[in-house]
């Protein structure tokens, strides 16, 4: 149930299905492919088969006669775009169609337009492409000898050493160190592979573009879309209610929506292009394949003296962002008196890498904590005992306190509620029948982001109030948080709150990305209830025909929905029908303060599995999870429930089964497609523990909440690894930890 009223800071016990559910669950939801323009063309885009070389010429005769056809656009038979690319644009440094350039296998270089998406389907097949090719560089590995330093990294350099006074390099704090481990962890290109592959509808009318696109940021998508026109953005419009997941692809503006509005302006009617499974694979990014060395040193009672931590990442010749892996982990997981950090990156001729679920983190948690592990089974330490003795309780280097930090409770709670008293700490020590059975652990850690984001709350006639914002519900369930936080701040119940977003006409909001959507919007919510009341009290006092007219403001309060003065006292709606209102709204803003200055905010977790794996086949299989997460306040725990429980998922699948398989030799992805490039599946889910521990963190925000979509996914291929080593004395440090691996 919905607690009303909620004190700023106060913990929660809110737990709500979704606002959304029933459209879902029944097909009424919308997305951007299932938007049914009147006259829309198809489009289908044409991809390059080499990765490296210059397009001669392309044949697109025989595709203009096939049935159907509207248009093809090539490089040659460009559809005009200005500027350039950066990754928060077009996710890569070029536009599309606008030179002869191939860049990477899978690159659009051409857009057929028919009448029916088969016909444009088909059409593509007969176009042929003319090439001067150049041999590719595809391969990380071969690619390191070459590796650059890209000069800064989250604002700090690249190579970054915090060292204890009187120690000249981390190589002297690691030889002067009682124990030392060091391993190379490596994991391959990954794929977003959400379940709503991309897609866009560009409809102008009256020279105003509205845009039916999937995507984390209406806003972002509309200034891109506007710049690469040459339109004011005034007359473009972004809309997107619904995104069948994004993990972070969806945030950028891909090839597709660009030449669909370009295209649909050139021929004067609607155009729909929906992205092929296979075309998701090379047209709207990854994440890169991140090579990463982790050397520790350590007093033999466990304290960390010296972390080492050096990555590799791909990066493409397009741009587009990388895995900056021990920036993000070993800059702040644990205190130690010497930190070095050392990334570099290997330009290829692959798709740009982008944005994916805990960019960086997640990669770096392989690297770091498997060699905790490491060092816990050199020291023959309980590895939580480990993390507990070198947990941090500043900011490494930073020396601010964290906001609000609860890690060693997570430890703690989780160890208890996994029954990690009962690991025997000696590997292959526990056989059940014909499976080898181990139990692994490993930290969860995300920073806390905040944007400044602005609600509208408007009191209607009806009886309901509509909370609006132009943020976005990728599956993190803002609907519903919207709708939650507009209950409590307003005294209402959640059946009463009308939610809106995704559109680019509402009040102004970045998006959803970050794990910021909640913590950004929250706030604003608050701000905006309290001046819609300020509005609704004004109305009933200066209004003629308000049944509360003449009196004194300052002798009127909101009260759940009521408006009460001495002796009096009406609902809302009740108001609005007496004056002939249709509603009675404001909009509310609120952004990160000096606070963010003063304070390192960040949030938590720990992981705790248990895995099986067959003495004969070398099968792994997971049994249980549990994890326990410091995330802040818990807006409503059916919805975050679930955010962890997907990010445990994606963790899984890093661990176990994902992986592109790029031929070095042509640059091409050979695992295109859901039948090969391997994806958790319900066989693969052990049942998931997920606690809270719901500890309100005031100084980040009022609401008290931090971001939880991307922290869940943190750790878990450390831990399931690290039971796999546990149950079977093996190490494997080079994901995904298949059963080739694993059999003698």
């Amino acid at each position: 149930m919905t607690m009303q009223n909620a004190a700023p800071g106060a913990a929660r016990t809110v737990s709500v299905s979704r606002v959304d559910g029933r459209l879902k669950v029944t097909g009424g939801a919308r997305y951007a492919a299932d938007h049914l323009a009147e006259r829309a063309a198809h489009g289908y885009l044409l991809l390059s088969t080499v990765a490296r070389g210059t397009i001669r010429s392309m044949d697109v005769a025989a595709a203009e006669r096939a049935p159907g056809v509207l248009a093809v656009y090539t490089p040659f038979r460009k559809l005009e775009l200005q500027g350039g690319g950066n990754p928060f644009s077009v996710g890569h440094s070029w536009l599309p169609l606008q030179d002869a350039e191939v860049r990477y296998h899978g690159q659009a270089i051409g857009l057929v337009v028919a009448e029916s998406f088969e016909q444009a389907r088909d059409a593509a097949a007969l176009v042929s492409a003319d090439y001067d090719v150049r041999p590719p560089a595809a391969s990380l590995p071969d690619g390191i000898a070459q590796a650059t330093d890209p000069g800064r990294v989250n604002g700090e350099p690249s190579v970054l050493d915090l060292l204890a006074e009187g120690v000249g390099t981390i190589d002297e704090a690691l030889a002067a160190s009682e124990v030392t481990v060091s391993g190379t962890y490596t994991q391959p290109l990954k794929h977003h592979s959400a379940m709503e592959p991309h897609a866009t509808v560009a409809v102008w009318q009256d020279d105003q573009l509205t845009l039916h696109n999937g995507t984390q940021s209406a806003s972002l998508t509309l200034g891109t879309i506007a710049a690469a026109l040459g339109v004011e953005p005034a007359r473009v419009r972004v809309i997107s209610p619904h995104v069948g997941g994004g993990f972070g692809n969806k945030i950028a503006t891909w090839a597709h929506p660009l030449l669909a509005a370009a295209a649909a302006r050139t021929l004067g009617r609607p155009v729909k292009i929906v992205l092929t499974r296979e075309q998701t694979f090379t047209i709207t990014g990854n994440r890169s394949a991140v090579q990463q060395t982790v050397t520790l040193g350590a007093r033999r009672d466990g304290t960390l003296v010296a972390v080492k931590h050096q990555a590799y990442s791909s990066q493409s010749t397009s741009g587009g962002t990388f895995e900056a892996s021990p920036h993000t982990t070993s800059r702040y997981l644990y205190r130690s008196e010497n930190i070095h950090l050392d990334q570099k990156i290997v330009t290829l001729d692959i798709p740009p890498p982008t944005w994916m679920r805990a960019p960086g983190q997640e990669s770096g948690s392989f690297a770091l904590e498997t060699a905790l592990d490491e060092l816990a089974v050199k020291l023959r330490m309980d590895p939580v005992a480990l993390r507990l003795r070198n947990n941090a309780t500043v900011y490494p280097g930073r020396n601010v306190p964290w906001s609000s930090k609860h890690l060693d409770e997570c430890y703690r709670v989780g160890a208890q509620r996994f029954g990690w008293d009962r690991r025997d700490p000696a590997p292959r020590s526990v056989v059940r029948g014909e499976w080898l059975v181990g139990m692994g652990m490993a930290t969860a850690v995300y920073p806390a982001e905040r944007f400044p984001a602005s609600v509208k709350v408007r009191f209607q006639a009806d009886g309901d109030v509509a909370v609006s914002s132009a943020t976005a519900d990728l599956g993190t369930g803002m609907w519903t948080v919207l709708a939650v936080l507009g209950s409590e701040a307003l005294g209402l119940p959640v059946a009463r709150i009308r939610t809106d977003l995704g559109d680019s006409t509402l009040a102004t909001n970045i998006g959803a990305f970050g794990s910021g959507a909640t913590a950004s919007t929250g706030p604003a919510v608050a701000v905006a209830a309290e001046a819609a009341r300020t509005e609704l009290i004004t109305l009933a006092v200066t209004h003629e025909r308000s049944p509360l007219h003449g009196v004194p403001a300052a002798d009127v309060r909101y009260d759940r929905g009521d408006l009460v003065a001495p002796e009096r006292r009406i609902g809302f709606a009740a108001l609005l029908q007496a004056v002939g209102v249709t509603g009675v709204e404001a909009t509310g803003s609120a952004a990160p303060g000096p606070e963010h200055g003063q304070h390192a905010f960040t949030s938590f977790g720990a992981h705790f599995c248990e895995v099986r794996v067959n003495r004969w086949t070398g099968e792994p299989r997971l049994t249980r999870i549990t994890t326990v997460i410091d995330g802040g306040a818990i807006v409503n725990a059916k919805t975050a429930r679930s955010q962890i429980s997907g990010g445990v998922i994606f963790g899984i699948g890093q661990a176990l089964l994902e992986g592109a398989q790029v031929e070095p030799a042509t640059g091409r992805i050979a695992n295109a497609n859901l039948a090969e490039y391997l994806l958790p599946v319900n066989a693969d889910v052990p049942p998931i523990d997920v606690h809270f521990l719901d500890h309100p963190d005031t100084l980040f925000n009022p609401l008290g909440a931090r971001g939880i979509g991307e922290v869940g996914t943190v750790g878990v291929a450390a831990a399931i690894g690290n039971a796999i080593h546990h149950a079977t004395g093996r190490r494997i440090r080079d994901l995904p930890i298949t059963l080739d691996k694993l059999l003698d």
